[in-house]
Protein backbone atom coordinates (compact mmCIF):
# COMPACT_ATOMS: atom_id res chain seq x y z
CA UNK A 1 0.00 0.00 0.00
CA UNK A 2 0.93 3.09 -0.43
CA UNK A 3 -0.31 7.23 0.44
CA UNK A 4 0.88 10.29 -0.46
CA UNK A 5 -0.41 13.50 1.21
CA UNK A 6 0.13 16.89 0.32
CA UNK A 7 1.03 19.05 3.20
CA UNK A 8 -1.77 21.03 3.13
CA UNK A 9 -3.94 17.74 4.28
CA UNK A 10 -0.86 16.02 6.17
CA UNK A 11 2.29 18.01 7.34
CA UNK A 12 5.30 15.95 8.10
CA UNK A 13 6.70 16.39 11.77
CA UNK A 14 9.18 17.79 12.96
CA UNK A 15 12.68 15.85 12.59
CA UNK A 16 10.78 13.44 9.95
CA UNK A 17 13.02 15.63 7.16
CA UNK A 18 16.94 14.83 7.22
CA UNK A 19 18.96 17.09 7.35
CA UNK A 20 20.62 16.00 4.32
CA UNK A 21 17.47 16.36 2.51
CA UNK A 22 18.85 19.66 0.25
CA UNK A 23 22.20 18.02 -1.30
CA UNK A 24 20.85 13.98 -2.03
CA UNK A 25 18.04 14.96 -4.36
CA UNK A 26 15.25 12.66 -4.51
CA UNK A 27 11.80 12.70 -4.95
CA UNK A 28 9.49 13.47 -7.78
CA UNK A 29 6.93 14.27 -6.65
CA UNK A 30 2.66 12.04 -6.67
CA UNK A 31 3.57 10.83 -10.08
CA UNK A 32 7.04 9.20 -9.79
CA UNK A 33 6.13 7.94 -6.52
CA UNK A 34 2.69 6.26 -8.18
CA UNK A 35 4.78 4.83 -11.20
CA UNK A 36 7.30 3.17 -8.52
CA UNK A 37 5.07 1.78 -6.79
CA UNK A 38 3.30 0.23 -10.11
CA UNK A 39 6.31 -0.75 -10.98
CA UNK A 40 7.12 -2.73 -7.86
CA UNK A 41 3.76 -4.00 -6.98
CA UNK A 42 1.92 -5.51 -10.75
CA UNK A 43 -1.32 -4.93 -10.40
CA UNK A 44 -1.46 -1.99 -8.48
CA UNK A 45 -4.64 0.37 -8.14
CA UNK A 46 -4.28 3.88 -8.34
CA UNK A 47 -6.48 6.16 -6.59
CA UNK A 48 -5.90 10.03 -7.12
CA UNK A 49 -7.34 12.43 -4.36
CA UNK A 50 -7.37 15.36 -5.84
CA UNK A 51 -4.86 18.07 -6.97
CA UNK A 52 -4.56 19.59 -3.78
CA UNK A 53 -4.57 16.31 -1.75
CA UNK A 54 -2.35 13.17 -3.32
CA UNK A 55 -3.34 9.95 -3.93
CA UNK A 56 -3.33 5.91 -2.99
CA UNK A 57 -1.88 2.93 -4.33
CA UNK A 58 -2.98 -0.55 -3.32
CA UNK A 59 -1.63 -4.25 -4.44
CA UNK A 60 -3.06 -7.32 -3.18
CA UNK A 61 -0.20 -9.20 -5.06
CA UNK A 62 2.85 -10.97 -2.95
CA UNK A 63 1.42 -10.13 0.10
CA UNK A 64 2.07 -11.95 3.66
CA UNK A 65 -1.32 -14.14 4.06
CA UNK A 66 -1.06 -13.64 7.56
CA UNK A 67 -1.35 -9.68 7.16
CA UNK A 68 -3.73 -9.26 4.54
CA UNK A 69 -3.72 -5.81 2.46
CA UNK A 70 -7.29 -4.57 2.33
CA UNK A 71 -8.44 -1.63 0.73
CA UNK A 72 -12.51 0.31 1.26
CA UNK A 73 -14.83 3.21 0.34
CA UNK A 74 -17.23 4.45 1.92
CA UNK A 75 -18.96 8.02 1.55
CA UNK A 76 -16.03 9.22 0.11
CA UNK A 77 -13.62 7.85 2.82
CA UNK A 78 -10.67 6.19 1.78
CA UNK A 79 -9.03 3.10 3.74
CA UNK A 80 -5.68 0.97 2.91
CA UNK A 81 -5.03 -1.50 6.06
CA UNK A 82 -2.80 -4.24 6.46
CA UNK A 83 -2.66 -7.02 9.24
CA UNK A 84 -5.90 -7.96 10.59
CA UNK A 85 -7.90 -7.31 14.04
CA UNK A 86 -8.74 -10.41 15.92
CA UNK A 87 -11.76 -8.94 18.35
CA UNK A 88 -13.45 -8.15 14.75
CA UNK A 89 -16.86 -9.90 15.77
CA UNK A 90 -17.27 -7.72 18.90
CA UNK A 91 -16.15 -4.87 16.81
CA UNK A 92 -18.70 -5.05 14.32
CA UNK A 93 -21.49 -5.21 16.66
CA UNK A 94 -19.97 -2.20 18.76
CA UNK A 95 -20.52 -0.42 15.34
CA UNK A 96 -23.32 -1.79 13.75
CA UNK A 97 -22.16 -3.85 10.70
CA UNK A 98 -23.19 -7.04 8.67
CA UNK A 99 -21.26 -10.28 9.12
CA UNK A 100 -19.76 -9.20 5.88
CA UNK A 101 -18.12 -6.14 7.35
CA UNK A 102 -14.10 -6.53 6.94
CA UNK A 103 -10.94 -4.51 9.27
CA UNK A 104 -10.64 -1.76 6.64
CA UNK A 105 -14.81 -0.98 7.01
CA UNK A 106 -14.29 -1.01 10.58
CA UNK A 107 -11.41 1.28 10.60
CA UNK A 108 -13.61 3.83 8.36
CA UNK A 109 -16.92 3.46 10.65
CA UNK A 110 -14.99 3.74 13.51
CA UNK A 111 -13.72 7.14 12.33
CA UNK A 112 -16.95 8.24 11.21
CA UNK A 113 -18.45 7.61 14.70
CA UNK A 114 -15.45 9.19 16.01
CA UNK A 115 -16.16 12.61 13.50
CA UNK A 116 -20.39 12.80 13.92
CA UNK A 117 -20.70 11.62 16.91
CA UNK A 118 -17.21 11.84 19.04
CA UNK A 119 -18.18 9.28 22.24
CA UNK A 120 -14.99 8.11 23.05
CA UNK A 121 -11.07 10.41 22.66
CA UNK A 122 -9.08 8.96 19.10
CA UNK A 123 -6.59 7.15 21.38
CA UNK A 124 -9.37 4.73 22.93
CA UNK A 125 -10.97 3.93 19.45
CA UNK A 126 -7.34 3.10 18.00
CA UNK A 127 -6.54 1.45 21.40
CA UNK A 128 -9.66 -0.69 21.07
CA UNK A 129 -8.43 -2.11 17.86
CA UNK A 130 -6.66 -5.62 18.64
CA UNK A 131 -4.40 -7.16 16.50
CA UNK A 132 -1.48 -6.80 14.46
CA UNK A 133 -2.20 -3.66 11.76
CA UNK A 134 -1.21 -0.29 10.02
CA UNK A 135 -3.93 1.76 8.20
CA UNK A 136 -4.19 4.92 6.35
CA UNK A 137 -7.38 6.65 5.92
CA UNK A 138 -8.40 9.68 3.93
CA UNK A 139 -11.41 12.06 4.03
CA UNK A 140 -12.41 13.66 1.35
CA UNK A 141 -15.01 16.05 3.03
CA UNK A 142 -12.81 17.30 5.25
CA UNK A 143 -9.26 16.61 3.44
CA UNK A 144 -8.78 14.62 6.58
CA UNK A 145 -6.31 12.19 7.49
CA UNK A 146 -6.04 9.26 10.31
CA UNK A 147 -3.34 7.16 10.52
CA UNK A 148 -2.02 4.15 12.51
CA UNK A 149 -0.08 1.23 13.66
CA UNK A 150 -0.51 -1.24 16.30
CA UNK A 151 1.25 -1.36 19.61
CA UNK A 152 4.06 -3.90 18.79
CA UNK A 153 4.55 -3.03 15.25
CA UNK A 154 4.01 -6.02 13.57
CA UNK A 155 3.15 -4.77 10.08
CA UNK A 156 6.02 -3.13 7.86
CA UNK A 157 5.34 0.50 7.31
CA UNK A 158 7.28 3.40 6.77
CA UNK A 159 6.79 7.45 6.18
CA UNK A 160 8.63 10.10 5.07
CA UNK A 161 9.01 13.79 3.60
CA UNK A 162 9.78 14.26 -0.11
CA UNK A 163 11.05 17.00 -1.90
CA UNK A 164 8.10 18.58 -2.21
CA UNK A 165 7.01 18.37 1.07
CA UNK A 166 4.76 15.17 0.58
CA UNK A 167 3.75 12.93 3.76
CA UNK A 168 4.75 9.39 1.69
CA UNK A 169 3.57 6.06 3.91
CA UNK A 170 4.08 2.38 2.38
CA UNK A 171 4.68 -1.06 3.57
CA UNK A 172 7.26 -0.64 1.03
CA UNK A 173 10.51 0.83 2.15
CA UNK A 174 12.15 0.88 -0.99
CA UNK A 175 9.44 2.72 -2.53
CA UNK A 176 9.65 5.37 0.65
CA UNK A 177 13.45 5.37 0.39
CA UNK A 178 13.63 6.20 -3.53
CA UNK A 179 10.90 8.65 -2.63
CA UNK A 180 12.55 10.21 0.22
CA UNK A 181 15.53 9.50 0.25
CA UNK A 182 17.17 9.89 3.83
CA UNK A 183 14.05 11.36 5.35
CA UNK A 184 12.33 8.64 6.31
CA UNK A 185 11.54 6.47 9.26
CA UNK A 186 9.77 3.34 10.76
CA UNK A 187 6.40 4.66 11.04
CA UNK A 188 5.95 4.72 15.14
CA UNK A 189 4.39 1.79 16.64
CA UNK A 190 1.47 2.39 19.13
CA UNK A 191 0.91 5.69 17.62
CA UNK A 192 -1.50 7.38 15.10
CA UNK A 193 -1.54 10.33 13.27
CA UNK A 194 -4.42 13.32 12.00
CA UNK A 195 -4.68 16.05 9.57
CA UNK A 196 -5.07 18.35 12.84
CA UNK A 197 -4.11 16.62 15.91
CA UNK A 198 -0.38 15.59 14.47
CA UNK A 199 1.43 12.44 15.91
CA UNK A 200 -0.01 11.15 19.45
CA UNK A 201 0.53 7.78 21.13
CA UNK A 202 -2.78 5.71 21.40
CA UNK A 203 -0.83 3.83 24.37
CA UNK A 204 -0.31 6.60 26.35
CA UNK A 205 -2.64 9.98 24.87
CA UNK A 206 -0.98 12.27 28.22
CA UNK A 207 2.49 11.85 27.11
CA UNK A 208 4.40 13.55 24.69
CA UNK A 209 5.84 11.98 21.52
CA UNK A 210 9.53 12.84 21.07
CA UNK A 211 11.98 12.84 17.90
CA UNK A 212 15.11 11.16 18.62
CA UNK A 213 17.68 11.42 15.81
CA UNK A 214 18.58 8.13 13.88
CA UNK A 215 21.73 7.34 12.59
CA UNK A 216 22.55 4.97 9.47
CA UNK A 217 25.20 2.53 8.62
CA UNK A 218 26.78 5.09 6.81
CA UNK A 219 26.69 7.38 9.85
CA UNK A 220 24.42 10.34 8.25
CA UNK A 221 21.02 11.54 10.70
CA UNK A 222 18.37 10.15 8.74
CA UNK A 223 14.27 11.21 9.44
CA UNK A 224 14.09 10.78 13.28
CA UNK A 225 12.04 7.89 14.53
CA UNK A 226 9.35 8.84 17.91
CA UNK A 227 9.07 7.78 21.13
CA UNK A 228 6.89 8.39 24.11
CA UNK A 229 8.30 10.70 26.17
CA UNK A 230 7.32 9.12 29.94
CA UNK A 231 8.39 12.07 31.66
CA UNK A 232 6.83 14.68 29.61
CA UNK A 233 2.74 15.00 30.18
CA UNK A 234 0.51 17.11 27.98
CA UNK A 235 -0.87 20.58 29.42
CA UNK A 236 -4.69 19.33 28.74
CA UNK A 237 -6.27 16.27 28.35
CA UNK A 238 -7.31 14.94 24.68
CA UNK A 239 -11.01 16.84 24.74
CA UNK A 240 -13.86 14.78 24.08
CA UNK A 241 -15.80 16.48 21.05
CA UNK A 242 -20.09 16.76 21.06
CA UNK A 243 -22.04 15.77 18.66
CA UNK A 244 -21.85 19.36 16.96
CA UNK A 245 -17.88 19.61 16.52
CA UNK A 246 -15.99 18.03 13.39
CA UNK A 247 -13.69 15.61 15.04
CA UNK A 248 -11.00 16.43 12.31
CA UNK A 249 -10.75 19.51 13.92
CA UNK A 250 -10.16 18.63 17.26
CA UNK A 251 -6.83 15.79 16.99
Amino acid sequence: MLAVFDRSVAKSPEGLRSPAAAAEGGGGGVRLLLEQFAAAHEGAVTIHLGSSAGAMAFSDGKQNPFLPRLFAVTNDIFCLFQGHIENITLLKQQYGLGKTANEAIIVIEAYRTLRDRGPFPASQVVRDLNGKFAFVLFDISSKSTFIAADADGSVPFFWGTDSEDHLVLSDDVEVVKKGCGKSYAPFPKGCFFTTSGGLQSFEHPMNEVKAMPRVDSEGQICGATYKVDVEAKKETGMPRVGSSANWSSQY
